[in-house]
């Protein structure tokens, strides 16, 4: 008779593969290890996950499916780029701060195997910027921002909520925080990021 996929049991895994991965990398993480923190036997594993590969894909876009939704949401609503700035900066700090392995997670994966942007492209979890594009031109055809290109602006917006986190010990140990004072740091980000943004290309 054929075994039934435990949900439980797949959550298990995926939580415990999360916390390898994030601490050995995909190279270093071991699925005997990977079993173990999971509470379960390495055959077990391979049932739910034939491989590694496969298991990280799946980690990724478990933490990622539930990130992605929440920003194409806000950059394809329609309030204002200053509102958008606003709200995809608190969204996307809360929710690293609710998963900080994540960006080195992407990052990690993306030095190790470029492909792995297909991935995510035929999943359809990258984020779309064509709206958030188009209306950066047209706010700047009205006078309502100073010229700038869409694509520059979100990049700018992407690196300055991602590069602590991705720094966090660099960081750290600069400003001379422990995690506390760090994630007290981030909280502020909420807002310095959005107000440093939208004062660079408002037009006063």
């Amino acid at each position: 008779m054929a075994r039934t996929k435990d949900e439980n049991t797949e959550e298990q895994i995926l939580e415990a593969a999360k916390n390898v991965f994030q601490t050995k990398g995909m190279d270093g993480a071991r699925m005997q290890e990977i079993a173990d923190t999971a509470g379960i036997n390495k055959a077990m594993l391979h049932y739910y996950y034939r491989n590694k590969q496969l298991l990280f894909e799946a980690v990724f876009k478990s933490a990622f499916s539930l990130l992605a939704p929440q920003l194409n949401k806000i950059l394809n609503d329609d309030s204002s780029i200053e509102d958008k700035i606003r709200n995809f900066t608190t969204n996307y700090i809360s929710f690293i701060m609710k998963h900080p392995y994540l960006p080195n997670f992407i990052i990690q994966e993306l030095n190790r195997n470029p492909d792995f942007i297909i991935t995510i492209q035929k999943n359809n979890t990258l984020l779309n910027i064509e709206k958030f594009k188009a209306q950066v031109d047209l706010e700047v055809s009205q006078g309502n921002l100073k010229p700038t290109k869409g694509d520059q602006l979100f990049i700018n917006i992407l690196s300055l909520n991602i590069f602590p986190f991705v720094a966090k010990p660099l960081i750290k140990a600069f400003i001379k925080e422990d995690e506390k004072g760090f994630k007290q740091l981030m909280e502020q980000r909420k807002t310095e990021v959005s107000e440093f943004i939208i004062n660079s290309i408002k037009q006063h």
